[in-house]
């Protein structure tokens, strides 16, 4: 791809003003001081951060979902067109056109499925085969009520959800799932991994403020931004300052989980860690410090993961309550989700290993045990328990925070 170089001068020179921690301004090792801005903005005459695609996907995401149980307008044919965006399925002409999809960045990450492609089909399949199960036998059978071994309906509250015959929603499976498949697989093992941050001359290039043709970031700085982008790029998040509205946005996939597990005392301070994290690594991008940078995309692997794995727990602990109770159609949602986040466990990347916490030989051993027999209809209190130490240990946190 050509590149245009702006003057050394003017690159060396950018500065930006600073409200990270005390120490934020202190040379580091190889001289190259790092400022992180108050919010995530950056600018080289005009803003050089971009994001466009990962907002796409989001939007299609979210209209995928909007569909999942529209039994009267949906299709099968239609949710799998907009999963792979082929034949114009989306309202909005500007996604059809965008050359963009949710199916090609599913388990599509550089560290763990570029040389892995048996299993990034199989992933994808799983969230195709949602889709068609969803259309064909549990529509068919929206309007019994769902019992083992039957598809249908189960009341929770007021509410009616839709689930398989092993009491699965299929549409929180897709969703969850969809967390970790799409957002932190690309955000941790992707755009935020050396082998595509450092990939042929970006990092010279970087050194040397030559930025992409026509554009105002170098390479380098753009797949920092598309990381940033799954995470906060929903239309409804401010693009300068995100955490001003954790859980207040219209997102309803990684940011907003942020913000719910940020919101238990527990687990307080994530959300701002994570988003300082983002802005201290890109300031560090911009005055080539590649240490800093790399010590941030730690914090970031390391938060996120936490938040898949809260989640699974939290979830699975709400379920087995439910259960106590004999409510159902409340179990089954809450397990629902659980098993989501407990698949998108296969995505999170622990920093001391540069692999997933939980192998993927055990994440599956969870996915049989929920699902084994007539599934949530069957699942025992002990079941769910051991399941949520064996995550929580791996996690170094407690099944009682994350129940919370």
């Amino acid at each position: 791809m050509k590149k245009l170089l702006y003057p050394a001068m003017i690159f060396a020179g950018l500065t930006l003003a600073s409200c990270s921690g005390d120490d934020a301004n202190e040379p580091i090792s190889g001289g190259n001081e790092v400022e992180a801005p108050a919010n995530y903005t950056f600018e080289r005459n005009n803003s050089t951060v971009s994001y466009g695609g990962q907002t796409a996907r989001l939007q299609m995401t979210k209209e995928i979902l909007s569909n999942f149980t529209n039994f009267e307008s949906a299709s099968e044919e239609m949710l799998l067109n907009m999963f792979a965006n082929e034949n114009s399925p989306f309202e909005s002409a500007a996604l059809n056109e965008s050359g963009k999809s949710v199916k090609s960045k599913v388990a599509a990450s550089n560290l763990y499925f570029s040389a892995n492609t048996v299993e990034s089909s199989e992933i994808k399949n799983d969230f195709a085969s949602w889709i068609s199960e969803q259309m064909t036998t549990v529509k068919m059978n929206k309007d019994e009520l769902a019992e083992a071994g039957q598809s249908g309906q189960i009341a929770q509250g007021t509410r009616v959800r839709y689930v398989n015959e092993k009491g699965l929603e299929l549409n929180q499976a897709f969703a969850k799932g969809l967390i970790g498949g799409l957002l932190a697989d690309q955000i941790l093992n992707n755009y935020l991994s050396q082998s595509v941050l450092d990939e042929a001359d970006n990092r010279e290039n970087n050194n040397n403020g030559i930025t992409e043709e026509g554009e105002a970031y170098t390479t380098m700085e753009h797949k920092w931004d598309e990381a940033y982008g799954y995470l906060y790029g929903d239309p409804s998040i401010p693009t300068s300052n995100p955490n001003s509205v954790l859980n207040e946005s219209e997102d309803n996939l990684l940011f907003s989980y942020l913000g719910q597990v940020d919101a238990d005392e527990d687990f307080a301070g994530l959300a701002e860690s994570t988003f300082d994290a983002f802005k201290e690594g890109r300031a560090a991008i911009v005055a080539g410090n590649y240490e800093v940078r790399d010590e941030q995309v730690e914090i970031i692997r390391e938060n996120i993961s936490k938040v898949i794995a809260v989640r699974a727990v939290h979830y699975l602990q709400g379920g087995k309550n439910a259960l106590s109770e004999e409510n159902f159609g409340a179990a089954f949602h809450e397990l629902s989700e659980g098993f989501g986040f407990i698949y998108s466990l296969r995505f999170t990347h622990n920093p001391a290993t540069d692999m997933p916490y939980l192998s993927k030989e055990k994440i599956n051993e969870f996915k049989e045990q929920l699902l084994d027999g007539n599934g949530f209809w069957d699942v025992t209190p002990e079941t769910l328990d051991m399941i949520s130490e064996d995550i929580a240990t791996a996690f170094d946190f407690t099944v009682a925070e994350a129940a919370e």
